[in-house]
């Protein structure tokens, strides 16, 4: 901790400019207003406004000894800043003796605002994650890790777009959707994402739009193809979780293989009628492990065939979501060697642990992961003891 006035709670710049390079450098917060920010800003600041501290503050004092300092143009709306801080029960804050004027005399370097990147949190931001920055497993630090994160969802249908509505929501910088297909009436009863008088549309247009009017900060990359073998890799490559939504055995193998090739965290759904799966695969046991061969067709009709309850896909598609922005925030357990399992008729959640296959050719020890061949059929494969146990 550099030396402050503890009677002022200020801090000068020399001992500013050594701790921002320390280790254990302080949060960062420009109050001055937006007109004022052209001029330069400091490289780590977060921007806020003196008129929207007291809200952030409601969504901030789960870490009451984390370091805070704040400036302005001179220091004093940092000083009245840092005072209501402090009232608020966030004890390390301090203002910026003579704030970025006195920091520019010196010589300090600064940056454009445009430089400070996506990450940094400004006053809509604090708005809009407030509830969420609340949480001391999420915080400011973990907001930033959504906004930087990158999701591929595999299908915009019942499962992608409850996925797709609340990963956007929660701020994932960036979602990538690959669907083929286009919107059409029987798809309202269970795709939120989708509207009446987008009926006709590519599903990935219709998604984009509504992504878009919920939150401006997601970048959606859109991919109105079918995930096959020639494009996996690439599709997989671009993304820190996969969330899959697809409808069928070969593309949930051959997503399965992929996120294995890459080390890509998998987040796998499903449902039918009233019943639902989930499971997250980060290695050994992997999808093949839980299904070593497709099922026959008259044991797993489609949607189509059989129906489905429209809220199931929607809540599976919601816990993909969870289980998403866990693995990205890098907190709470994760059911991986586990199927998840739910029974809207009856209101049961259950939990079978997925036994690793010593044979699985994608996933066994000593199988080298790096040259697994990508199929877009499933050919057969070995099996000893796999799928789930009590």
């Amino acid at each position: 901790m550099p030396p402050v006035d503890e009677d002022f709670a200020e801090i000068d710049v020399e001992a500013l400019a050594a701790w921002i390079r320390a280790a254990d450098s302080p949060l960062v917060i420009d109050v001055r207003e937006p007109d004022e920010h052209a001029a330069g800003v400091l490289s780590n600041a977060r921007l806020l406004p003196l008129g929207g501290i007291d809200g952030w503050i409601d969504g901030f004092p789960a870490r009451p000894d984390r370091a805070i300092v704040v400036y302005c143009a001179a220091g004093s709306r940092s000083a009245e800043a840092a005072r209501r801080l402090r009232n608020r029960g966030c004890r390390r804050v301090h203002s910026l003796r003579g704030g970025i004027e006195a920091w520019r005399r010196r010589g300090e370097p600064l940056c454009a605002p445009g430089e400070l990147g996506s990450q940094a949190l400004g006053t809509p931001q604090f708005d809009r994650y407030a509830r969420q920055l609340r949480l001391p497993e999420v915080g400011i630090e973990g907001q930033e890790k959504l906004l930087r994160a990158r999701v591929l969802c595999i299908g915009a249908g019942g499962i992608g777009s409850s996925a797709c509505l609340y990963l956007a929501a929660a701020g994932v910088g960036q979602i990538a959707i690959v669907d083929d297909d286009v919107v059409a009436a029987s798809n309202l009863q269970r795709q939120i994402l989708h509207t009446t008088p987008r009926i006709g549309m590519l599903k990935t247009d219709s998604a984009a739009r509504a992504i878009g009017e919920l939150n401006p900060d997601v970048r959606v990359r859109l991919h109105p193809a079918r995930l096959g073998a020639g494009n996996a890799l690439d599709l997989l490559a671009d993304c820190d979780v996969v969330v899959d939504g697809s409808d069928n055995f070969a593309t949930r193998y051959l997503v399965n293989d992929a996120a294995l090739r890459l080390g890509t965290p998998l987040v796998f759904g499903a449902v039918l009628r009233y019943e639902a799966q989930l499971a997250v695969f980060t290695g050994a046991p992997c999808y093949r492990c839980l299904f070593p061969s497709p099922a026959p067709a008259e044991f797993a009709p489609s949607c189509a065939e059989a129906g489905v309850l429209g809220v199931v896909p929607g809540l599976v598609g919601v816990l993909q979501a969870a289980e998403a922005l866990k693995l990205i925030l890098g907190i709470g357990a994760t059911p991986a060697g586990q199927l998840v399992t739910f029974d809207a008729w009856t209101m049961d959640f259950g939990k079978l642990a997925i036994r690793a296959n010593p044979e699985c050719p994608v996933c066994a020890p000593g199988v080298d992961r790096s040259r697994l061949e990508l199929r877009d059929d499933v050919p057969p494969r070995p099996a000893t003891q796999p799928g789930c146990v009590p």
